[in-house]
């Protein structure tokens, strides 16, 4: 029998490295151009250092590691006696959280504000579909310890930059965290915002209905759906789109504050 790979995984041929790199060496070659500084991470976080910073789906997908010496039976029964099937480790999920965590350990070091960007890959326990794979590489650049909407238009550059480079024809869509929170407490529910951006960031995968189906699951009622299902439906230009948001949240100060910025 042929040995085989388990299923989400894949080798690289020299050929596919090659062609890896040279994306990855342009991409690098903007950052830097910006002044953003390289940093790595382990691959491994401690559990508590991921857990509750990607919403309830996203923490059902971070890679939690085995203790040693566990037969098949553990898994389903784990052993009494202070340890349990899984350690107290994890496979970072996402290259955000631990740059949280990096520059909170090294406050005394950094000179703020402090650019960054990091390429390394990152893992989803995941049951993959087509095309997906639970490794992969993200190429991750942040701003940290300023305010200035600038870093905002810079990262765009970059984007527009790396794609031109490569030759790449992009449509770069804009959002803002403050509509999005301005939205939540206008359909009364501020304490659900990732619920609600969970929800209908498949609106493009999936049926209206299907989603709203998915809404009043995460516990959103049915008045509080109606009322958002106009966001939902509307499309337009960005003008139009930008002058039915100050309309329908003319009430709410922290949207309007982020449609002025975008």
């Amino acid at each position: 029998m042929k040995p085989s790979l388990p299923k989400g995984t894949r080798d690289f041929s020299p050929e596919q490295i090659i062609k890896r790199n040279y994306i990855f060496d342009t991409i690098k070659s903007i950052y830097k151009l910006y002044g953003y500084q390289p940093i790595e991470t382990p691959a491994m976080e401690n559990l508590e250092t991921l857990n509750g910073k990607y919403g309830d789906e996203g923490d059902k997908l971070i890679f939690k590691i085995l203790n040693s010496g566990l037969k098949n039976d553990d898994l389903q029964n784990p052993p009494l006696g202070g340890w349990g099937a899984f350690t107290e480790k994890a496979l970072r999920y996402d290259l955000t959280v631990p740059f949280a965590r990096y520059v909170v350990q090294n406050l005394n070091d950094i000179t703020f504000p402090f650019k960054r960007y990091q390429i390394q890959p990152v893992w989803r326990a995941d049951r993959p579909q087509k095309g997906r794979y639970r490794e992969f590489y993200q190429c991750d650049a942040d701003v940290i310890g300023s305010n200035s909407l600038v870093n905002e238009i810079e990262l765009v550059q970059i984007i527009d930059e790396v794609f031109d480079k490569l030759r790449l024809s992009v449509t770069v869509k804009l959002n803002n965290r403050k509509i999005l929170s301005g939205i939540a407490n206008f359909i009364g529910y501020s304490d659900k915002m990732i619920d609600i951006t969970v929800a209908i960031d498949k609106l493009d995968k999936m049926p209206i209905e299907k989603v709203c189906d998915e809404l009043l699951q995460r516990g959103i009622d049915a008045a509080a759906i109606e009322k958002l299902k106009p966001f939902m439906l509307f499309k337009g230009s960005n003008v139009e789109t930008l002058n039915f948001l100050k309309q329908q949240l003319a009430s709410e100060t922290t949207a309007i504050n982020g449609i002025e910025e975008i």
